[in-house]
């Protein structure tokens, strides 16, 4: 029997961040049509506000910045207000996926990755789950990457931001055991959004944001505590630590780890990193 109260998303509150499209789009969608109130949340407001107006009466857009902790706790008080309930689910979808050279990319490109992609995190879930602990129930739902668990060229610090969010996962959801409040980690492989364009992943295995979607609204009967998608990715990133440097190595280069590096195609790319405010690297 779950230790966690069950949570019906018929009329409950979901609170999205990064909601505007990609996955923050397909997650907002699917917890529409199982029932659920939204508030898509985005830099983009006017974005957010035209993708919540296709989803429905239940859906309502709003502009947050998840780097600044107003603008987070401005947001989470205009959904509660606009849908007349408290928040059950909070998604951490926001997230920016610069890639690069370690030594070629720029400091502040660096600092606006861990800003969004874990202090976004972190204040999302500081303002969320006092609420939700008070009332004894509640889910978070952090989506973070297998780049959390496997290290790849050319992503370094989008990695470290990455591990940073499945470990801050693992150990706030130590904290909330006890309290009726759950809180897990999604980690896709690559997904086909405009985060990896430009990028020729090869072999490496991709999803769409709909597959991630529906990881993240069968976290909500399931509270389990980590989830990869495709499961079998995250059962092969666990053996990787077992597997001899040499040998890994060979896999690698057969897998194109290299690809944010080396299968580039720089106007694409160009467009993306523009639009998160990141200059081309060198």
């Amino acid at each position: 029997m779950s230790r966690y109260p069950r949570i019906d998303l018929d009329g409950a509150l979901v609170a999205v961040t990064g909601a505007a499209r990609g996955i923050g789009l397909a997650t907002a969608r699917a917890f529409v049509e199982a029932g659920a109130h939204v508030a898509l949340g985005d830099l983009d407001g006017a974005l957010a506000e035209e993708a919540a107006a296709s989803l429905g009466p239940r859906a309502s857009g709003h502009r947050l910045d998840v780097t600044d902790r107003e603008s987070f706790a401005a947001f989470l008080a205009a959904a509660a207000e606009r849908h007349e309930r408290p928040l059950d689910v909070l998604v951490n979808n926001a997230g920016i996926m610069p890639n690069g050279a370690f030594l070629d990319q720029a400091d502040e490109v660096d600092r606006a990755t861990m800003d969004v992609n874990v202090f976004g995190v972190v204040y999302g879930m500081r303002l969320a789950l006092p609420p939700m602990v008070e009332r004894g129930r509640g889910h978070v739902v952090n989506v973070a990457s297998l780049a959390g668990k496997v290290p790849l060229q050319g992503l370094a610090v989008y990695n470290a931001s990455k591990y940073a969010v499945v470990g801050l996962t693992a150990a706030t959801r130590l904290e909330m055991q006890a309290t009726g409040v759950s809180v897990s980690a999604v980690l896709p492989s690559a997904v086909r959004t405009e985060l990896s364009s430009g990028i020729d992943l090869g072999v490496l295995p991709t999803v769409d944001p709909e597959d991630i979607a529906r990881a993240v609204v069968a976290t909500v009967a399931s509270r389990r505590g980590e989830v990869a998608v495709p499961s079998y990715v995250g059962r092969l990133a666990a053996l990787m630590p077992l597997v001899p440097e040499a040998v890994l190595g060979r896999l690698r280069r057969l897998a194109h780890d290299d690809a944010a590096l080396a299968r580039v195609d720089p106007a694409v790319r160009e467009r993306y990193l523009s639009r998160i405010g990141a200059p081309p690297t060198p």
